[in-house]
């Protein structure tokens, strides 16, 4: 029997990675900044080139990159707008092509203010979190997702660790005050159905809102606690999301021991460990949530 027989291609996909992109409207005095990072991947019939070398279905990702700028020509809007033109041109384009993945990172930048006012042209970076957004086409079906990163949360008081299993290796003490902090990473999934009908940014603004006030609202026994009350949040405000992913690692912060300087210490000064840390991820869904098919494929952990 011939081994080679028993050796076939399994899933696929290929693309352009991060193709960074900066878009300056300069239609007035006022000007407006967009800046992403891109990346295309195509999903089709390469059956050819990976056994066959032939290339003939193989459109090349330095060609994906160009498509990325030329699109930008006519403006970007939402970064999840720009991904579904993305993906509606690259399977409509070349009849091989059945889907893909396409997904971006997208950086503010707020207007730095000069003499009292915003400036017209100059800008700062607004590090306060990373947008990012993901189509996945699959034949005729379309997965939207829309989410952030390293959204970094604190609040001083109102959270607590206690009732938890002890063993002999524990030696984690019980406390009702404590600092909870974390970087959200966060991902929703919207009804397809619902698609069409969604204004991306205003979406994004407000889906950001309902998490920061979700985290700052009741006693936290648990980082687990705060996730799913920030997910809900979310889930009953926007009946057009179906489900929302998080990975919160959690950012512990021990109170330091001053006692051998003679000082007391009434939990307000504290050594912040970058590591090792918690990690918190979980799925808050509708019981009736649409079939997510492939959407997730691609994406590490829970975000």
């Amino acid at each position: 029997m011939n081994e080679n027989n028993n050796i076939v291609l399994g899933a696929n996909q290929y693309g352009k990675a991060e193709v960074r992109l900066v878009k300056i409207t300069r239609d007035t005095e006022r000007h407006e900044i967009e800046d992403l990072n891109v990346t295309s991947q195509l999903r089709g019939d390469f059956l050819a080139a990976h056994l066959e070398g032939d290339n003939a279905h193989v459109v090349a990702t330095d060609t994906q990159k160009n498509t990325v700028y030329a699109f930008a020509r006519a403006g970007v809007g939402s970064p999840e707008a720009f991904l579904l033109r993305l993906g509606e041109h690259f399977t409509s384009e070349f009849a091989w092509v059945s889907g893909g993945r396409w997904a971006a990172e997208q950086y503010k930048w707020d207007r730095i203010e000069a003499h009292g006012q915003a400036h017209n042209h100059a800008f700062v970076r607004n590090g306060q979190e990373v947008r990012t957004a993901v189509v996945v086409k699959d034949g005729p079906n379309t997965q939207v997702i829309s989410g952030l990163a390293d959204l970094t949360v604190l609040k001083s008081t109102q959270s607590g660790f206690e009732g938890y299993p002890v063993d002999k290796y524990t030696t984690l003490a019980p406390t009702n005050d404590r600092i909870l902090a974390t970087d959200v990473a966060a991902r929703w999934r919207f009804n397809p159905a619902a698609v069409a009908e969604v204004d991306f940014n205003k979406s994004y603004d407000d889906v950001k809102s309902l998490l920061l006030e979700g985290f700052t609202e009741n006693y936290s026994t648990a980082l687990q606690q705060t996730l799913f009350d920030m997910g809900k949040k979310v889930l009953v405000a926007h009946p057009e999301i179906d489900e929302i992913k998080f990975s919160m690692p959690n950012k512990h912060h021990f109170v330091v021991d001053l006692s051998p300087f003679g000082l007391d210490n009434p939990n307000e000064v504290f050594f912040a460990a970058d590591r090792p840390y918690g990690l918190i991820e979980a799925t808050v869904l509708r019981e009736d949530a649409s079939d997510a098919g492939n959407a997730w494929d691609g994406i590490a952990g829970f975000c």
